[in-house]
């Protein structure tokens, strides 16, 4: 099966449609899947459901589906860093449901699994437990949450064989890999592609089963969320 695209359109084509679901992993500006996300803006799909940790910065990430108004809901654990973000929530122009990163972690690994749901104490007593199945359990009180399961996953890696065979790097691991596994189709992209075979198997994080389109989105330019020097002092 052949796996490799030249690029990140030609790897989205025949899967976007309007009102889909779609897993983004990544954490702030951090491992993020930012080919495929241009390639999601140009493309003009919209009404998304997008289940990530955050949505980027303005202009950045995924905060350029937002400014394009392509996103109708987040599902996400941090809403802060981004003031198109808070202007579109606050003006009833985008749905937001908040949710507690280990949870939203958990909620894309369970739908991964196949599991429907499952039971957590995190959030009970707040808001985020409303209008939620509470159960008892030992005296203790648990809520339920959904697993996620969403149309497309996609994920940025730091080097893959031409299996799809997928290794993170660092913190850039982060929510990369639950989302990979969390919804029918899964793209990625990665800074080197090489041969199959020349990866150590104990070094493998994501198995290339999971991997159905694979692009080698490189160069990239490391961006951050701020940049944070020490002021100079005179002599």
């Amino acid at each position: 099966m052949q796996k490799i695209y030249p690029d990140a359109a030609s790897a989205l084509e025949g899967l976007l449609f309007d009102g889909m679901h779609i897993c983004a992993g990544g954490f702030g500006l951090c491992g993020i899947p930012e080919r495929l996300i241009d390639a999601i803006r140009d493309a003009g799909t919209k009404d998304l459901t997008i289940a990530s940790n955050n949505a980027g910065i303005d202009g950045e990430g995924l905060g350029k589906l937002l400014r394009t108004r392509q996103v109708k809901k987040m599902i996400s654990s941090y809403v802060g860093e981004n003031k198109e973000f808070e202007r579109q929530y606050l003006a009833g122009e985008l749905e937001v449901e908040f949710c507690p990163q280990g949870t939203l972690a958990e909620r894309c690994r369970a739908g991964g699994a196949g599991i429907p749901g499952f039971y957590t104490k995190t959030g009970v007593g707040t808001q985020v437990a409303e209008g939620k199945e509470h159960k008892d359990f030992d005296g203790q009180t648990y809520i339920l949450e959904r697993g996620i399961y969403a149309d497309l996953c996609i994920i940025k890696g730091w080097k893959a064989d031409k299996s799809g065979n997928l290794i993170f790097r660092k913190t850039a691991r982060n929510f990369n890999q639950p989302m990979a596994t969390a919804g029918k189709i899964c793209i990625a992209e990665v800074e080197e592609i090489v041969e199959t075979g020349s990866l150590d198997p104990d070094c493998i994080h994501l198995p290339g089963i999971y991997v159905k389109r694979l692009i080698c989105g490189a160069p990239y330019d490391k961006k951050i969320e701020f940049k944070t020097v020490r002021e100079k002092v005179a002599a």
